[in-house]
């Protein structure tokens, strides 16, 4: 089994970035705890992070027929990309969206998830476990379907 895993613009950033939403640990930890989910679970990730829409977009489509599912943090782009939400129902690679910080309880613009409308699930809030918690869901969504 093989997931593609986006991480959107800033990711790359934390540690850094607001610690108090989204953690004091950086980026290389959170791959490799992405990384480490994944051997555990006999998933290869494939994993890509970009600042840059179309980045994104491109490399959903790239994904077809190359990958059994996506996760994807979309980041701000959550809230403004049809773009994505238009690629991810396209290539119809089943995905789970993830965030590490609870969007519902954040600014009002935060509360609409394109994104999330093309996915199977959503974990929020979890910090780096929603990363876990979206490997294991999909992983178990697409067992059941073969």
């Amino acid at each position: 089994m093989k997931f593609l895993i986006i991480n959107g613009p800033n990711l790359n950033m934390l540690g850094l970035r607001e610690p108090d939403i989204y953690g004091k640990q950086d980026f290389a930890a959170l791959e490799e705890f992405i990384r480490e989910t994944c051997r555990a679970e006999g998933v290869e990730p494939v994993l890509f992070q970009s600042n840059h829409e179309g980045a994104i977009v491109d490399a959903i489509q790239a994904a077809y027929g190359e990958v059994d599912g996506i996760v994807i943090n979309p980041a701000a782009y959550t809230h403004t990309s049809v773009a994505i939400l238009d690629a991810l129902k396209a290539v119809r690679i089943p995905a789970v969206e993830v965030h590490l910080s609870d969007i519902s309880k954040r600014e009002s613009f935060r509360q609409i998830s394109y994104a999330g409308m093309a996915c199977i699930k959503s974990f929020v809030g979890l910090g780096f476990e929603g990363y876990r918690q979206a490997i294991l869901y999909l992983k178990e969504y697409l067992s059941d379907k073969t």
